[in-house]
């Protein structure tokens, strides 16, 4: 779900933005808050009106009154021989969205599928989310906001390609049908889409169309393989790191050990000596910090050059964070009054006849994508063309024309699939492309006439920034014995993604941030005091898969089950008994993993425990019911039975595969040394050696279920991850007696 917005605000917040100039969008751009807002009000050009001149725009003028995301020409291309080239909105990297768009597509479009291909898009006007007006990935909205837009694409594609036949046979339309990637007329005259293509797409494009009964959809809803398996089992697929142009030279960043940190003093002599490297180039970095780029011929040389490098780091004027310090300061910082998002009253507590208290540490936590962060640039006088895997290929680009002193209209942003991103692609202050840019331009400047490929390394990628944020949560509950909670008095600490980002005025009001608290009490109608701080810490922090979701559902699901366990109730009773009538899809998510488990109905193997968690995010619900042990003293994840709603799912496998990839991610936050920390301002974390993610002896066996339905589909690429935990630590709680309260688990 997105965060709740105080819309009283706009005219004058829209106002002072523009005063600020129309090239803020070149600034921190928060993922969620920009949904909130754009998706609500459809202001994304309204406010950045120079992202609409940032596109290319080969197509011409647009012939009708169709939107860009709704013209064909840009979306469809159909081959000769009948294959179908779709491309794609979004960015790809690993959620599905590169075959489940096609399948809406090919739906409408009545396309053979095994002739059905895709590729990915620009920053190109029509490819932004036809809801937000923005290019986005992210917010699991790519299915949720597209679904109706490739639909429409489809069925007017495929109503252009009957009027080329009606023309051509001299026919009514209404004595043709479609079928299988051709056209057919009642006398068993056939014609395939390969045949019609060039003429169909000349014709002008349908502004109504009529879409199928979704009754009688023959892909949409079918488990399907993804379009992308063959490459990537068989390691054929290009992600943004395999892309190379001739000539390309690659740089590789010394960046400073502290945030924020300038360069002392620099030799570099020494890597200037090592064969292949072409230049040594000091560059302005994020967050007010310097580095310095190697840049040479490949990236084996490029490192060694900046191992080579003598540098001295000045970090004398800013703060140096040490993750015990910091986490003392939140302790102190959580006792304190504050904003309140909720504010029941807290008179209850001092009679209530059962009490608990519970503090809950959540630890800052790197993307660690498998793709360590990438981008290549080639300028010319008057054009820069990128590759990277982007999240918001726009909104980078306008960063990118700032950062080159060039027109938006001059550059274009070519999107590459990604080896997983969970934010990280879709930085507040976009990062990677404005370091690239700065790279590229300086080594231009110095002579260098090629285009460059600025690489991250994997420890790089983990010490460089950005993390979810490191949280403390306080809480003082008082209930009766029936489990009824009369006052829930909760402290929450922990840096603000969203202060700082043009969006502040919307999405932190009252001084607290929405993304902050996504998940806190709902669905439960508790009578809860929320008081949040937001201290400000020189560690960058950016949304992470489910955002506030990672922390809020393992607080809410666990002291749920406490209460539950505190009364003598069975936990999934307890919290059908908290839904009431309401919620009806929570209680369908929950009823089915229960069933497919066998909870309550068949009896564990000694030693192990049943868990059990529900909690929505990004519009969809899922429910947990895991089976868990603890093996010499570490907790230990047999098998996950999951209850999904979603609404309609597009292609059953891409959930299934979202739901456990969300899981394994979940599970991997609760194992020890998941967890980033800090010693005099330096990240202590480098690697997979040393950051803890889950290997192949640690995941579980899963069942995942879809709860049936034909509503319009809501978003997988996050709900899977934040009830997991939860789930796993209410399992270990019931086998140890002792709740767990801190993330990673720790059992001593």
């Amino acid at each position: 779900m997105l965060p709740n917005m105080d819309y009283s605000e706009l005219p004058r917040a829209l106002q002072h933005m523009l005063e600020r100039g129309r090239s803020t969008a070149v600034q921190a751009l928060p993922r969620r808050s920009f949904l909130k807002l754009t998706g609500t009000l459809g202001l994304a050009v309204g406010i950045f009106p120079h992202l609409a001149a940032a596109q290319s725009t080969d197509a011409g003028e647009v012939p009708t009154a169709l939107k860009p995301t709704e013209q064909p020409s840009a979306f469809v291309q159909i081959a000769p021989n009948g294959e179908v080239m779709v491309t794609i909105n979004r960015l790809e990297f690993g959620q599905g969205v590169q075959t489940a768009l096609p399948m809406i597509l090919a739906e409408e479009l009545d396309a053979d599928w095994n002739l059905v291909r895709s590729q990915l898009g620009t920053n190109n006007m029509a490819y932004v989310d036809p809801l937000f007006g923005m290019h986005l990935t992210g917010g699991s909205n790519t299915i949720k906001n597209s679904f109706t837009q490739y639909r429409e694409l489809g069925a007017r594609v495929r109503a252009m390609l009957l009027a080329a036949t009606a023309d051509r046979w001299n026919v009514d339309v209404s004595a043709l049908r479609t079928e299988a990637g051709a056209v057919l007329a009642s006398d068993g005259r056939k014609l395939g889409y390969g045949e019609l293509a060039e003429a169909a797409m000349a014709l002008p494009v349908p502004q109504k169309i009529t879409l199928k009964d979704p009754k009688d959809f023959r892909i949409i809803g079918k488990p399907t393989q993804r379009l992308d398996a063959k490459a990537k089992s068989s390691g054929q697929q290009s992600f943004g790191i395999d892309f190379k142009l001739p000539g390309q030279l690659t740089a590789v960043v010394a960046r400073p050990p502290v945030f924020g940190a300038k360069i002392a003093s620099l030799d570099d002599s020494a890597a200037r000596a090592i064969k292949g490297v072409k230049a040594v180039l000091r560059v302005p970095l994020d967050r007010g910090a310097e580095g310095v780029a190697v840049v040479a011929d490949g990236y084996w040389q490029a490192s060694q050059g900046r191992d080579a490098l003598k540098v001295e780091w000045d970090a004398s004027k800013v703060e140096k964070v040490d993750t015990e310090t910091l986490l003392a300061q939140f302790r102190e910082m959580a006792t304190q009054t504050g904003p309140r998002q909720f504010d029941a009253d807290m008179a209850p507590l001092a009679t209530a006849p059962l009490s608990l208290e519970a503090e809950f540490v959540f630890p800052y936590l790197a993307h660690a994508a498998m793709e360590p962060l990438n981008c290549t640039v080639r300028l010319s006088d008057d054009r820069a063309e990128i590759w990277m895997g982007s999240q918001s290929a726009g909104l980078d680009a306008g960063a990118a024309a700032t950062a080159l002193g060039l027109k938006p209209e001059q550059v274009v942003v070519n999107v590459q699939t990604s080896g997983g991103g969970f934010g990280r692609r879709f930085s507040s202050s976009s990062d990677t492309i404005i370091e690239a840019c700065q790279i590229a331009k300086a080594a231009k400047a110095a002579g260098l006439d090629a285009p460059v490929r600025t690489l991250w390394s994997r420890e790089d990628d983990m010490k460089g920034g950005y993390y979810r944020p490191l949280h403390l949560h306080r809480a003082h509950i008082g209930f009766d014995k029936e489990g009824n909670v009369l006052a829930w008095d909760h402290s929450i600490v922990g840096q603000s993604i969203l202060t700082g980002t043009v969006f502040e005025q919307f999405m932190v009001k009252n001084g607290i941030d929405a993304a902050t608290t996504e998940g806190m009490r709902n669905p439960y109608p508790l009578p809860m005091r929320l008081t949040v701080h937001h201290p400000v810490v020189n560690v960058p922090v950016l949304w992470w898969r489910s955002v506030g979701s990672t922390h809020t559902a393992f607080v809410m699901e666990t002291l749920l089950d406490d209460i539950a366990r505190a009364t003598d109730q069975d936990p999934v009773a307890y919290r059908m008994k908290m839904f009431g009538n309401e919620h009806i899809r929570h209680r369908d998510a929950l009823q089915l993993a229960v069933d497919k488990s066998g909870y309550g109905s068949k009896t564990l193997a000694e030693g192990r425990a049943w868990g059990v968690a529900v909690h929505e995010s990004f519009a969809s619900v899922v429910a947990y019911v895991v089976e868990a042990s603890v093996v010499d003293g570490q907790p230990k994840l047999h098998r996950v039975t999951a209850g999904v709603h979603c609404n309609l799912a597009v292609n059953p496998r891409t959930v299934e595969a979202q739901v456990q990839g969300a899981a394994i991610m979940g599970l991997s936050t609760c194992l020890a040394g998941a967890e980033i920390t800090l010693k005099d301002g330096i990240v202590e974390q480098g690697n997979f050696s040393e950051f803890t993610v889950a290997r192949i002896t640690d995941v579980p066996e899963f069942d995942v279920n879809i709860v049936p339905s034909a509503d319009a589909p809501t978003g997988m690429g996050e709900p899977g991850l934040p009830p997991l935990a939860p789930a796993f630590a209410n399992a270990i709680s019931r086998l140890t007696g002792k709740p767990v309260r801190q993330m990673p688990f720790n059992l001593a």
